[in-house]
């Protein structure tokens, strides 16, 4: 087949996949919090951790008992309140205007370069930002949402409200609110605060409470359920309730074994379904929630570089339309030398990064078929 009718048709091939990452299952037994916790542990993943929506219709989808009122789920309280961003990394660099926060918001929107605490419920535009790049990626949505209705309209479009993680970046997105004329202007960033952490220590910072909650009610309510009568809402409510629960089973699972590539392919077509294809920035987040307990610098990923045609591939056959490269990865390749294949990194940006095939890595399998 000619070179360039290939590459063209691999192009044409790039679509956002919408596959499901866990499997949820329904349990239809009366547990309180702790119980609940430790049944899911022993028997599938964890409690239920909810990433988006598509999650949440999935899960959704799993309760196959309509006269059921609450349903445990994997989100507890912890008491200490911690500012962190919509990707789920923590805020170590912090940028507040002299006398801010005040305390009694929990979102972020920044004004010449400067942070505010701001209530959620309120309207303002914001940044998402496409990609990993702060130099290419900031795109400036002029629509008037909440908060929360900023972040899920950036992630339906696969990206994310926008990380200020330095002083670089704050300089860079304040220059950017500059060159579109809006400085003073009030626009929401990706920052927010909450106490509620998931059973699996998951960095997903996805909310899907009904109006008015969490309220702590009776100062005790420190574990959510979801109401399957009210769209499948949130509420706090007492840990000590007894109800049914949704478990989730992860689809992506991390060997702590280092092998070479090639190796780690084999034992995730043998064990599972296949090394893990990373074709969107959701999956990416998943993917940084897994590698936290790499014991390598570096994981492999089901990437490979075709020397034949010049291009990456997913072994699962997509072609690799979402790009998370670090600098300096992903392009030319010198195919006289080594075999190349990709990781994705355990620590700092996680971004992608080429390595020589026979590289000893830890690696993640991907346990279903999409």
């Amino acid at each position: 087949m000619d070179q360039t009718y290939l590459i063209l048709l691999l192009i044409a091939l790039c679509s956002v996949s919408e596959c499901v990452q866990r499997q949820y299952h329904f349990i239809n037994v009366l547990k309180n919090w702790t119980e609940a916790q430790r049944f899911c542990r022993e028997n599938y993943t964890d409690l239920a951790t909810v990433d988006n929506m598509n999650d949440m219709n999935e899960l959704k989808k799993s309760v196959n008992d309509g006269g059921v009122q609450y349903i445990w789920i994997g989100l507890q309280k912890t008491g200490v309140d911690k500012w962190q961003w919509s990707s789920g990394e923590p805020a170590l660099y912090l940028n507040w205007r002299p006398g801010q926060p005040e305390g009694r918001d929990y979102c972020a929107m920044m004004s010449n370069g400067q942070w505010h605490d701001y209530p959620c419920r309120n309207s303002l535009t914001f940044i998402c930002n496409s990609s990993n790049n702060m130099n290419t990626g900031l795109v400036f949505v002029n629509q008037w949402k909440n908060w929360r209705d900023a972040q899920s309209f950036c992630r339906q479009n696969n990206t994310e409200l926008v990380s200020v993680r330095n002083q670089n970046e704050n300089q860079q997105v304040k220059d950017f609110i500059s060159s579109l004329g809006l400085s003073g202007s009030w626009i929401w960033i990706g920052l927010f605060r909450d106490s509620w952490q998931w059973s699996d220590q998951s960095n997903s910072s996805f909310r899907y409470w009904y109006t008015g909650e969490p309220d702590n009610a009776g100062g005790n309510e420190n574990c959510a359920v979801t109401e399957p009568n009210a769209q499948g809402k949130w509420h706090d409510i007492s840990c000590n309730g007894r109800f049914p629960f949704v478990c989730h089973e992860d689809k992506l699972i991390l060997i702590n074994e280092t092998l070479t590539w090639t190796e780690a392919l084999r034992y995730c077509r043998q064990n599972y379904t296949d090394l893990v294809s990373v074709h969107s920035g959701e999956l990416q987040r998943r993917v940084m929630n897994v590698v936290k307990r790499a014991s390598t610098g570096a994981v492999w990923l089901g990437l490979r570089h075709s020397c034949t045609v010049g291009l990456w591939f997913w072994v699962s056959g997509e072609t690799v339309c979402y790009q998370n490269w670090a600098p300096g990865n992903g392009t030319d390749e010198d195919c006289e030398r080594t075999v190349r294949s990709g990781a994705v990194q355990s620590g700092g940006d996680q971004h992608w990064i080429s390595r020589p095939e026979h590289d000893k890595l830890n690696f993640i399998c991907s346990r279903y078929e999409d």
